[in-house]
């Protein structure tokens, strides 16, 4: 298993997390314990461990597998590295056009893009051919791509098929309300936006994470392919900020969270009315801020 795949790199890092709550001294489960675990083989499992016992980390002699130390910040592989190669092509592309300034109607050449990127040539080309579908950028007869922009207009149809979709999902997730494995997770939402909230001021920037899971629980109440990939597109323009002003980001992410925190305790209370129009001012506020909040090409 080669150490540049981003695979054996999550895992990696999921089996140090495991095993910094085992602590010293614990003994880890089995290879085929571990790769249901992870889902993944088990020639995986057996080149993370080989890693671990190479730095310290554990001591792997046979069967026995023993945690000599608990792992440290350092010895993690960065969230970057762990990417796929789509998703880095996805951020990669995304800070580029978001970023760069680029004027719609500016050419992109897929061999440039592979130069910038440090990406494959086919996984840039996978990506462009993917992304195309969402009419930002599009291929000419003469093979080059061209951008044609996030424009006010753009993100205006955006928002509208998103507005659709999050109350058709919302309306299917309170047609199944109350369960118990629903009220557990909206108990849990609620503790962890009210978490967020406290120490807001210093951790505002993890609130994109946070905001993502929350719309989340409600789409998947549709099971529908087509709104899946929707959101692709919904999860790299509403989620990346490279353009938006940065003065009040803290702000904009409090609002944001006290509005989710309104439309969780509704449901809560088994008020699914006050839930919906509570859903309602968000998608309205997350409208104008977004209107707001970008610069327009």
């Amino acid at each position: 298993m080669s150490r540049t795949n981003s695979v054996y790199k999550d895992t990696y890092n999921s089996c140090l997390d495991f095993i910094k709550k085992l602590g010293a001294n614990a003994s880890l489960p089995p290879e085929t314990v571990l790769a249901k675990k992870w889902d993944i083989s088990r020639t995986t499992v057996r080149s993370v461990l080989e890693h671990l016992d190479e730095v310290g980390i554990i001591s792997w002699q046979g069967r026995q597998k023993t945690v000599l130390r608990r792992p440290r910040k350092g010895d993690y592989f960065s969230a970057e590295e762990t990417k796929s190669a789509g998703k880095r092509v996805e951020t990669a592309f995304m800070e580029y056009v978001l970023g760069g300034d680029l004027a719609p109607g500016t050419i992109l050449r897929e061999a440039e893009l592979v130069r910038e990127f440090g990406i494959s040539t086919s996984s840039v080309r996978e990506f462009l051919i993917r992304f195309s579908r969402f009419g930002l950028i599009e291929k000419k007869p003469n093979r080059h791509w061209v951008l044609n922009g996030f424009t006010r207009d753009f993100a205006a149809e955006l928002f509208d098929v998103r507005e659709m979709f999050e109350l058709r999902a919302f309306r299917a997730y309170c047609g199944g309300w109350p369960s118990p494995t629903e009220k557990q997770t909206m108990t849990t939402l609620e503790q962890e936006h009210l978490d967020i909230l406290a120490r807001i001021n210093d951790d505002y920037l993890e609130f994109p994470a946070l905001d993502e899971k929350f719309h989340r629980v409600f789409r998947g109440a549709l099971s529908n392919r087509f709104v899946d990939d929707f959101y692709e597109l919904i999860s790299l323009i509403f989620h990346f900020h490279y353009r938006w002003k940065k003065t009040d980001e803290r702000e904009r992410n409090e609002v944001a969270a006290r509005e989710h925190l309104a439309v969780i305790q509704a449901l809560l209370a088994d008020d699914t009315n006050a839930a919906r129009a509570a859903l309602e001012l968000h998608l309205e506020s997350a409208r104008r801020t977004l209107m707001n909040s970008v610069t327009w090409d």
